[in-house]
C-alpha cells in the first residue's frame, strides 16, 4: 500500500531523520519517516566556498590587477580633461574663437572616449568576472559531487535557515577544491 505525502509531511520527515528526531506519529508519515531515516543530507555554505577556495582568490588577484591597470589609464584621460578644461578657463580670454573651439573639440572628443572606455571596460569586467566565477562554481560542483560520493549523501542542500555542524560539508569541499587547485597549478 503507497501513501500520497504532501510536502510539508516530507519536509518534516527529512528534518527529524537529519537530526536524529523522531517524526510526529502519524499513519501517513510512518513509512516516510523510515525512508527519510535511510536519507542522508548534507549541507554547503556556498557563499564561504566562494571566497575561501585558492581558484576564486586568484580569479580576484587577477581582476584586481587588471582593474589597476585600466584605472590608470582612466585617470590618465581624466588628466588630460583637466588639463585641457583648465587651459580653456584661463586662457579663453586671449584665445581665437577658433582655438577656443578646437580646445572644446578636443576636449568632447576626451571625454565622448573616456565614456566609451569606461562603458567598455565595465562590460569586459563583467564578463571576465561571470567566466571566472563560472569556471570556480564549476570545480566546487565537482566536489560537492565527490563528498556526496564518499559520504554517501542522497542531497547536498546550498541554503538553509539552519544547518547542523553534523551535516555541514562545506570545509571538506573547500579542502578538495583547493587539493585541485594545487594539483592542477604544479
Amino acid at each position: 500500500m503507497q501513501f500520497a505525502l504532501s510536502a510539508g509531511a516530507m519536509l518534516a520527515a527529512l528534518a527529524s531523520a537529519a537530526f536524529g528526531q523522531q517524526a510526529p506519529a502519524a499513519a501517513p508519515v510512518a513509512g516516510a519517516a523510515q525512508a527519510a531515516t535511510a536519507a542522508r543530507i548534507g549541507f554547503v555554505n556556498t557563499e564561504r566556498v566562494m571566497r575561501e577556495v585558492i581558484p576564486a582568490q586568484q580569479a580576484q588577484k587577477r581582476l584586481k590587477t587588471e582593474i589597476e591597470k585600466r584605472d590608470q589609464e582612466m585617470r590618465g584621460l581624466v588628466a588630460q580633461m583637466k588639463k585641457i578644461e583648465a587651459a580653456l578657463e584661463k586662457n579663453s580670454a586671449s584665445m581665437s574663437e577658433a582655438e577656443r573651439r578646437a580646445k572644446q573639440r578636443e576636449f568632447s572628443e576626451l571625454n565622448r572616449d573616456f565614456e566609451r572606455k569606461k562603458q567598455e571596460y565595465a562590460e569586459e569586467l563583467a564578463l571576465r568576472r561571470n567566466e571566472a566565477v563560472g569556471q570556480v562554481l564549476e570545480q566546487a560542483n565537482r566536489a560537492i559531487r565527490r563528498v556526496a560520493e564518499q559520504e554517501n549523501l542522497d542531497i547536498v542542500f546550498g541554503e538553509a535557515a539552519f544547518a547542523s555542524q553534523r551535516i555541514d560539508i562545506t570545509e571538506k569541499v573547500i579542502k578538495m577544491v583547493n587539493a585541485g587547485s594545487a594539483t592542477a597549478t604544479k
